[in-house]
């Protein structure tokens, strides 16, 4: 072998070893991720009402659902003014305007089989229904009233297979009526899987009789996939322990209400047309009340964009209630959503080395994002603000933004700027299979929390609006 030979071979073995280096390197940064995620929380930390800014806040009461079950309204100092010893899937409250002016008004869940999840599906909840201030059921829809929380049951045959199956959302319409997001396990052709956990959507008059139903896999070809998608999508096998294929795990379903983009000639924005959440296909979509089209959506794929706003929607992945905010809000007709930035999609995608949620403004015309928040915004790390799954954004009336980091229990309240001035982390805990890797571990997560103004509640409820210090923190 000549000189010049042996230097270019060993030139060659050289690079060889910085590339097995490099490589090395990167495989135990990932590795370390994941590690560094595990004890990234600590296993003590406070609950409650944590930073509390009155003159900077909106002030009113917060309701959600614990772990421990129950329904919790809890005032801004973290006390709880009021208490259901049902949960609701969400809890939803109910416009006084629409029931007579009663106040204090909730949708809740009333009747569950025994040992059955249902974070993630509606199998397990038989029966829903509209309680009062003191808890007495004053509206049912579902199974029969033995395995309920009091109350008689006039509409026992009224839910498809005497069961509700509500998941993930619901409302009380303008009309009277009740949308309900629900489950519907059957045979769809085309899939390769003997069952499918379809999505289905109903309107329930105050009777109980359905007098809309919409289907999702009746419009599957509407959700814009690619050929290679739906491939993927129909091919999917049930998860482990799991019967039907969950293919879209649709996560939000309300009526779109009154809106400028309607006002200004719209059609898709029809008040009465839904807007839906997909959280396994990364979609959100509008669908048209009177034909069952989906008219509007965004995803499931996005382009690649960036720079500052407004810029193009970007990637959602698994995103949870998105809806139009309301008029006299700013903001109002644009779109908010919790943006998890989980994992999800066909194929799925991930939001890289490091995971972290967003909050959403987007315009649905121009599909622009046009405001967002990210723990960036708060001067912290990105991932110190992260929900996989669950999780919800309400805009507030003085412009601030409530955000229920459900993964962590943890609901707080920003700024346009992105300043926190109210915090809580809920100290309901309870036994729970999600999380868990197959096991029953214990955690504080919370679905949805939503604003109440202090005029839906029964005069004389208490409230406490007493500043807290602010501390140094690292959330």
């Amino acid at each position: 072998m000549t000189a010049t030979a042996t230097r270019r071979q060993a030139r060659l073995h050289q690079r060889q070893q910085q590339a097995r280096r490099l490589q090395t390197c990167a495989l135990l940064a990932l590795c370390m991720l994941p590690m560094a995620a595990a004890f990234a929380a600590p296993s003590v930390f406070p609950t409650g009402v944590t930073r509390y800014e009155p003159q900077k806040a909106w002030n009113g009461y917060v309701l959600f659902s614990g772990q421990d079950k129950k329904t919790h309204l809890i005032d801004m100092n973290g006390n709880e003014v009021h208490q259901w010893a049902q949960e609701g899937f969400p809890p939803v409250l109910v416009d006084p305007a629409k029931v007579g002016g009663a106040r204090g008004r909730v949708l809740l869940q009333l009747a569950q089989l025994p040992g059955v999840q249902t974070a993630g599906n509606g199998l397990g909840n038989t029966a829903i229904g509209e309680l009062d201030w003191d808890g007495k059921v004053v509206w049912r829809w579902g199974a029969a009233a033995q395995t309920a929380y009091g109350g008689a049951d006039t509409n026992t045959n009224a839910a498809p297979g005497g069961a509700a199956k509500q998941h993930h959302d619901w409302e009380r319409l303008a009309n009277g009526n009740t949308l309900v997001l629900a489950n519907l396990v059957h045979e769809v052709k085309g899939f390769e899987a003997a069952q499918v956990l379809d999505d289905v959507l109903y309107e329930v008059d105050p009777q109980g009789k359905i007098v809309w139903r919409w289907t999702a896999s009746d419009h599957l070809e509407e959700f814009g996939f690619s050929k290679a998608a739906l491939d993927q999508l129909r091919t999917a096998a049930p998860r482990e322990g799991a019967k039907a294929v969950d293919y879209l795990h649709t996560n939000s379903a309300r009526a779109l209400g009154p809106n400028k983009w309607f006002d200004q000639g719209d059609a898709r924005f029809a008040p009465d047309n839904v807007i839906i959440s997909s959280r396994q296909a990364n979609i959100v979509a509008i669908i048209d009340k009177k034909t069952g089209k989906v008219v509007w959506r965004l995803g499931p794929d996005f382009a690649p964009t960036g720079g500052k706003l407004p810029r193009p929607v970007d990637q959602l992945i698994g995103q949870h209630d998105p809806h139009l905010i309301a008029p006299g809000l700013p903001g109002a007709g644009n779109l908010i959503v919790f943006d998890n930035q989980g994992e999800a999609g066909y194929p799925i995608v991930s939001p890289g080395i490091f995971p972290h949620s967003r909050v959403l403004e987007i315009d649905p015309v121009k599909k622009e994002i046009v405001w967002e928040y990210t723990a960036v915004n708060s001067n912290q790390t990105q991932w110190s603000f992260y929900s996989a799954f669950i999780s919800s954004a309400r805009r507030l009336p003085n412009g601030n933004t409530l955000v229920d980091e459900g993964m962590n229990g943890r609901v707080f309240q920003i700024t346009p700027q992105g300043e926190i001035v109210w915090e809580y982390v809920s100290p309901f805990y309870g036994d729970s299979a999600v999380g868990g890797s197959g096991r029953t571990v214990r955690t504080n997560w919370v679905y949805r929390a939503q604003p109440v103004p202090y005029d839906w509640v029964p005069a004389g409820t208490p409230r406490s609006e007493r500043p807290l210090d602010t501390v140094a923190s690292t959330r």
